[in-house]
């Protein structure tokens, strides 16, 4: 049987919210909820049997509009860990090809007994007006450029598992910042959680609103220097480097951003000593990470992967439990 979290000083047990659309709404006490759940649900994928029967009779969707191998695969697996009918969609093949709506779609899926609604969207605010028009729950699992919650969240999970707090802590994510909706999900819940944050990259590819208004303890700045960011830094995420951009004018060469940005060994360390290195994937190796740095001893690329199953158990679970209550 899976245990159910206890209230802590921290906060409350219970789920309240019926979508997860962002992080930028997320409170510290739901954050910490969520990872206390991550870590029992962590427990159960360690074990022989790690399979229970927790969301038995609960019905999953994941509605993909995009292509994704980590995110679709890893709900997958979390919501068949957990006991859960899982149906997998893609606008591909389906309905939307011949002109069916977004929300008619959330609502056909809701009438056939859809429960939760894991979508991915290529257009921002997508998940936003899914979760007007039905009443099944949604959780976004990328849209646009805009938010990516559930990798912000098994981001903060794995850098805690090793540094066991985050108070102070210098983050820095460079590449892409200015289309990367994993970037924005990250800065809300790192500086929630107190780390010192810099955001780096060409000047092309920041964009404007940079640096934020700050709502949590940490702090957050912004560099067009890798080598004077990465010094001292205690965890170091390098984005993923979109070709396209290249054809668009933003960088004048694959070849220029690799010299100027790649986190290679010599950059590295200019880091704190033993300082993570992390990458939300997919991975161009050779181009954001030099393949020693890719494959070393400090890089969680991996784990976080891995990771992503707990944390997406731990969001189903919470988010199944609140529509029982």
């Amino acid at each position: 049987m899976l245990e159910t979290p206890t209230s802590t000083a921290a906060g409350p047990s219970t789920w309240t919210r019926k979508d997860l659309l962002d992080t930028d709404t997320l409170t510290r006490p739901e954050i910490d909820l969520i990872l206390e759940t991550a870590r029992a649900m962590r427990e159960v994928r360690m074990r022989p049997v790690s399979k229970v029967s927790t969301l038995r009779g609960t019905t999953i969707a994941t509605l993909f509009y995009e292509q994704s191998t980590r995110t679709r695969a890893s709900f997958e697996v979390a919501g068949k860990a957990l006991g859960a009918d899982v149906v997998n969609l893609t606008a591909s093949g389906s309905s939307v090809e011949k002109g069916e709506t977004l929300i008619d779609t959330v609502r056909t899926l809701e009438a056939i007994g859809t429960d939760i609604i894991v979508m991915r969207h290529h257009r921002s605010g997508a998940p936003y007006l899914a979760a007007l028009h039905t009443g099944a729950s949604i959780i976004n699992g990328g849209d646009g450029t805009h938010a990516h919650p559930t990798q912000a969240l098994l981001d903060l999970f794995t850098m805690l598992q090793h540094l066991g707090s985050l108070e102070g802590r210098k983050v820095v994510i460079v590449g892409d910042i200015l289309h990367s909706r994993v970037a924005r999900s990250n800065l809300w819940t790192l500086t929630a959680m107190g780390a010192r944050v810099v955001l780096c990259g060409p000047a092309t590819l920041l964009p404007r609103w940079l640096p934020p208004r700050c709502e949590g303890p940490g702090s957050c700045s912004v560099s067009t220097s890798l080598d004077a960011a990465i010094e001292g830094a205690d965890v170091v995420m390098a984005l993923r480097m979109q070709k396209e951009r290249q054809e668009r004018g933003l960088i004048p060469s694959l070849r220029e951003y690799i010299a100027g940005y790649q986190v290679n060994a010599a950059r590295l360390a200019r880091a704190n000593p033993g300082a993570l290195v992390m990458h939300p994937g997919p991975m161009n190796e050779g181009i954001e990470l030099s393949p020693e740095v890719a494959h070393g001893a400090q890089s969680l690329v991996e784990e976080q992967v891995a990771n992503g199953v707990a944390v997406r158990m731990a969001l189903l679970y919470l988010i199944a439990a609140r529509s029982r209550a």
